[in-house]
C-alpha cells in the first residue's frame, strides 16, 4: 500500500534531511507527483545520494520514492589560473 503523501508528510521527510544527523542535507528538494515523491538536488557523491535514499525509504517504507539526485562533479583545478 502506498501511503498518501500530503503537506505533513513531505513536511516530516524535510525535517529528517536537514535534522538527521547521518544526512544533515538542505539541498534536496521534494516534489509530489500523485503517489509517488521525487527527490531532487544535488549532493557531492553517489554514496551521500544512495544514503539519502536509504534514510528516507527506511523510515518511510510505503511511500514510494524515486530519487533524482544529482552528484555534483567538483575537483581540484588541474592547472593554473592566469589572472590579468
Amino acid at each position: 500500500m502506498t501511503t498518501h503523501i500530503d503537506e505533513y508528510l513531505e513536511a516530516e521527510i524535510q525535517r529528517l534531511l536537514t535534522e538527521t544527523g547521518e544526512v544533515a542535507e538542505q539541498g534536496i528538494t521534494l516534489h509530489r507527483r500523485e503517489h509517488l515523491l521525487v527527490l531532487g538536488g544535488e549532493v557531492e557523491s553517489t554514496q551521500r545520494r544512495d544514503e539519502i535514499c536509504r534514510q528516507i525509504t527506511t523510515r518511510f517504507p510505503d511511500v514510494e520514492i524515486a530519487c533524482d539526485i544529482g552528484i555534483v562533479r567538483a575537483a581540484a583545478p588541474s592547472e593554473v589560473e592566469e589572472i590579468s
